[in-house]
């Protein structure tokens, strides 16, 4: 096979885009060496409390210790674990519901409004119930990440299934299609760029849902560390829990990101 070749005006465009990308990194990771530079020296020459703000080398001085103890991954590990089994239940069961939504309009008129009151309801205010429920441990906060989660889960991706161009499914019965073929055919591929923003969105509320259920009744966890750490006042663990938490955040994006690839890849969206 011979070599492809490129013109001279693609090249110079592959050449700037790449330029580009890398300067967008280097920008990036520069600010963010900015930001941790300013706040150490702030608070190394007492223009801001490090009682109050605590500092980059304590939060490092934080985490050593906590990782020396055992603590670092018997808490990340506890809270992770409580946000991807709600991640993946919330988000699997709010697409088969959307997919049954989309197929019976009539029970999707029926429901919509419920979850509509759903969705604007504040999910803590059924703590209590919950907790009664479920009793004070890893299922009450499972649940709370899931409730969270579901819901609107439901509602973006029923939306982008019922956005579909109605003309495209008319041509589609027209030509002896059946709801079945419809959906898997034209329905399911059109929407799959929303499903995976879907999923993206789905990330942060499942920590907001894990960290909720462990303000809640936790006894481990780095929602339980926030809390022990507002009560002593030290807020160097407070500050060392929120690090952390970004942290396995960006992993957790960075992994559905990936997966979004693949799904661009396989599809060819």
């Amino acid at each position: 096979m011979k070599n492809l070749r490129f013109s001279k005006e693609h090249h110079n465009y592959l050449k700037k885009y790449n330029t580009k990308k890398i300067l967008t990194i280097i920008t990036q990771i520069a600010l963010l060496v900015i930001f941790l530079t300013a706040w150490e020296l702030l608070t190394r020459f007492e223009i801001i409390s490090f009682f109050f703000f605590s500092s980059p080398s304590k939060i490092c001085k934080t985490i050593s210790e906590l990782y020396t103890s055992g603590e670092l991954w018997y808490h990340s590990r506890i809270t992770l674990s409580e946000t991807l089994i709600g991640f993946f239940i919330a988000s699997s069961v709010g697409f088969v519901v959307a997919m049954i939504l989309w197929y019976r309009d009539f029970l999707r008129n029926v429901l919509e409004p419920y979850l509509v009151v759903l969705n604007s309801l504040p999910k803590i205010a059924l703590g209590p119930i919950i907790i009664i429920w479920f009793g004070a441990g890893n299922k009450a906060i499972i649940f709370m990440c899931i409730l969270i989660v579901i819901i609107v889960t439901i509602m973006n991706i029923l939306n982008s299934f019922t956005s579909c161009d109605e003309q495209l499914i008319n041509l589609a019965k027209t030509l002896g299609a059946n709801k079945f073929q419809i959906f898997f055919k034209l329905v399911l591929p059109n929407s799959l760029k929303d499903i995976v923003s879907t999923l993206k969105i789905n990330v942060g509320l499942s920590w907001i849902g894990a960290i909720m259920g462990e303000y809640l009744v936790s006894k481990a966890g780095l929602g339980y560390l926030l809390i022990y750490g507002g009560q002593v006042f030290n807020l160097n663990l407070v500050m060392t829990s929120t690090v952390i938490l970004c942290v396995l955040a960006c992993l957790m994006y960075f992994a559905v990101a990936l997966f979004e690839k693949f799904i661009a890849k396989f599809f060819r969206y």
